[in-house]
């Protein structure tokens, strides 16, 4: 049957995993059938009436795009807007439409701000918002002789990732102690006597929407026949997982020159920024789209210049004398997130052509 559009969603999943996406979102799957053979593929950052029109003209029946092109409940498909327009027209041609909106903003490696930084030539990069409460702990009482077992079966279900390491786990040994009732069928020890079992406690950390994975690994894995395991959840932030990047220039750059670069690397037609407070510019806070919200966390992290989009006349004044704000534009933030969709899903699947759209869908003009 070839790749499927399900297969092109799983591996979206395991890169920006849609987890991460903002309450407020919807990225996913939004139109089309799962099981439906992909022909051809049309990146876009936006899923208009143009766009769509582009990716039948080419032969393509899946449109992977960045924006939503449906973000409330829609309660009626009368074609009175083009949203409603856009769904009717992708059904009536088997044209699937697949999101991947805030999960890809809230990744560091291979997401939308990580393109931003690689334009920008920054170092050292780090969330500058990292995500809490994504993280989980998992603790278990293996037999000693099946500790690789169990340990392989869940770090191959995805835990043990800290950082850029894999396969962490602490082990601390002692003993277990159990009598089985009658029905039970005992791996070890005999019915009705209390039994005494060397056994290793073993700790991995694990991303919260994996748990029933790694829960369903561990009982097949796990010789017992009922299996004694804890799960807690971590205060800690997700290191890799959150709004916004901020890295650093391998030299420091004149304010008005990095401004001038700003504004060539990002193709945009208008940088509006506020007072120049810095002479040099080295530290770089950066956040496609909208990114208001994380002036703080820019101030926090002693950036010279804050990168977004959306702000408002009375928002410049934040600045306050201790960064410089750049608002490059929402469109012009995010339109290389056009590529690196193209980018992701041609190194993936090399059996179906994979175009980045020609219609530009920014509604903003300038004179």
């Amino acid at each position: 049957m070839g790749v499927r559009v399900q297969d092109v969603v799983q591996y979206l999943d395991q890169l920006a995993p849609f987890a991460y996406q903002e309450s407020y979102d919807n990225a996913g799957l939004l139109v089309g059938d799962p099981q439906m053979a992909v022909t051809a593929v049309l990146t876009a950052l936006d899923t208009t009436e143009a766009v769509l029109d582009e990716a039948l003209e080419r032969g393509c029946n899946l449109i992977v795009a960045h924006h939503p092109i449906v973000f409330g409940g829609l309660k009626s498909f009368t074609g009175r807007n083009y949203v409603e327009r856009v769904v009717i027209k992708a059904i009536q041609n088997n044209l699937a439409i697949l999101v991947a909106h805030t999960n890809l903003d809230n990744v560091l490696q291979q997401g939308v701000n990580g393109k931003i930084a690689d334009r920008l030539g920054l170092q050292a990069r780090r969330v500058l918002a990292p995500k809490g409460a994504l993280l989980k702990k998992l603790y278990t009482f293996v037999p000693h002789a099946a500790l690789d077992t169990v340990s392989n079966a869940l770090f191959k279900a995805g835990a043990g990732h800290i950082g850029h390491y894999s396969e962490c786990s602490f082990q601390s040994q002692g003993t277990g102690t159990f009598k089985a009732q009658t029905g039970a069928n005992p791996t070890v020890g005999t019915i009705g006597t209390r039994h005494r079992e060397a056994e290793t406690k073993l700790e991995v950390i694990f991303e919260g929407f994996r748990q029933n994975a790694l829960i369903r690994a561990l009982q097949q894995a796990h010789p017992y026949e009922e299996v004694a395991y804890d799960v807690v959840r971590l205060e800690q932030d997700h290191p890799q997982v959150g709004a916004g990047i901020v890295g650093q220039l391998e030299t420091p750059m004149p304010a008005v020159e990095f401004l001038k670069r700003l504004k060539d690397q990002m193709q945009t037609d208008c940088v509006r920024y506020t007072e120049l407070c810095k002479k040099d510019i080295q530290r770089v806070a950066v956040c496609g789209g909208a990114g208001s919200f994380l002036l703080g966390a820019a101030k926090r992290a002693k950036a010279d210049v804050f990168i977004t989009a959306d702000y408002k006349y009375h928002q410049f004044f934040d600045a306050d004398g201790r960064l410089i704000i750049a608002d490059i534009g929402h469109y012009e933030s995010e339109q290389f997130t056009i590529e690196l969709l193209n980018e992701l899903l041609t190194k993936k699947f090399t059996n179906f052509a994979v175009y980045c759209t020609k219609v530009t869908t920014n509604p903003i003009n300038y004179l």
